[in-house]
């Protein structure tokens, strides 16, 4: 288990801790996916993948918990709105997939 971010003392700690980290937000990333599967499975029709009115609800969301944690909010927006447009993407391959 990796020192925490405050307990570092070497770049050498930093960097397990980041790997670690990142390793973890793929699993994280895989878990979201599945769930954009499952919507893709639900969905009536295509025109309902893309909801515009969920997408920004999602992305303020996250907005608002990166500045109870601290973080930027700007680059946090940024993320979102790159997350949130490739799971639409993947969700729509799924839904074409799942539609033949």
């Amino acid at each position: 288990m990796p020192k925490q971010p405050e307990n570092c003392e070497t770049m050498e700690e930093v960097r397990e801790g980041v790997d670690t980290t990142d390793r973890e937000l793929v699993t994280l990333l895989a878990r979201r996916f599945g769930y954009m599967e499952a919507a893709a499975r639900i969905k009536p029709d295509r025109d309902a993948v893309r909801d515009e009115p969920r997408k920004a609800k999602v992305i303020s969301a996250a907005i608002k918990e990166a500045t109870a944690h601290g973080l930027p909010e700007t680059v946090i927006g940024q993320m979102w709105e790159v997350l949130v447009e490739g799971s639409i993407a993947y969700e729509f391959a799924r839904w074409d997939d799942i539609a033949r």
